[in-house]
């Protein structure tokens, strides 16, 4: 199956699913450049290495994995991340106060905010607070269309992630999202999660009373 998903004016957007827990990986494409960023490299190395492949049809350039960003720091979302540093050389990033629990060294520590500059396009990394500590959502903004955030388990198409049914976690994680996400993006922004299919913060929207109430 072709894991081309959006073709925008600057980038590509590959995703497969991997695992039983149908963890999404993600991998944005420079088309100038080849510069690339691979996001939460979960499980499945060679299926994660076959869409690397795939991927030298997205650009005029040769294609050079820049980074692989984690999301968070849960098993389930860097099983193939040892081995594809391993087999790659590629620089790793994921939210300070997650770091240590990654299986590899983190090059680059992200706090609320930063900003990585690839050659081609940039990345804003949002923390998100309450599913992890240090849970970071990567936030692509097309210069021609919507924004696109791959959310990691913040925020699914019904919810946000699970804070474990602690209520300051829960507390945290909504009003993280509610402030630095749908207060920050308009709704034609997509959301890739970590798990499952895509949505829209403008079909979530509505919701965000219901998820309050419901405390999950």
């Amino acid at each position: 199956m072709d894991s081309l998903i959006h073709s925008l004016r600057d980038i590509t957007i590959r995703r497969i699913s991997v695992s039983g827990m149908d963890n999404n990986v993600y991998l944005l494409t420079a088309k100038a450049s080849g510069a690339q960023l691979l996001i939460d490299a979960a499980d499945d190395l060679p299926a994660i290495q076959a869409m690397l492949a795939e991927s030298a049809t997205d650009t005029t350039a040769t294609p050079k994995l820049a980074l692989i960003a984690t999301t968070h720091q849960h098993w389930d979302h860097v099983r193939a991340l040892p081995g594809l540093v391993e087999a790659t050389g590629a620089k790793t990033s994921a939210g300070a106060e997650d770091a240590a629990a990654l299986p590899v060294p983190v090059d680059v520590l992200l706090e609320h905010g930063d900003v990585g500059n690839f050659e081609g396009f940039d990345i804003t990394a949002v923390h998100l607070r309450g599913h992890t500590p240090g849970s970071i959502a990567y936030v692509y903004q097309d210069p021609d269309g919507p924004a696109h955030i791959f959310s990691g388990d913040s925020l699914f198409p019904g919810g946000v992630g699970n804070t474990g049914n602690d209520p300051a976690r829960f507390t945290s994680l909504l009003a993280d999202v509610t402030e630095r996400l749908f207060e920050a993006y308009p709704d034609d922004t997509v959301v890739h999660p970590g798990h499952g299919k895509p949505t829209t913060l403008g079909a979530e929207r509505p919701q965000l009373q219901e998820w309050r109430e419901r405390g999950w």
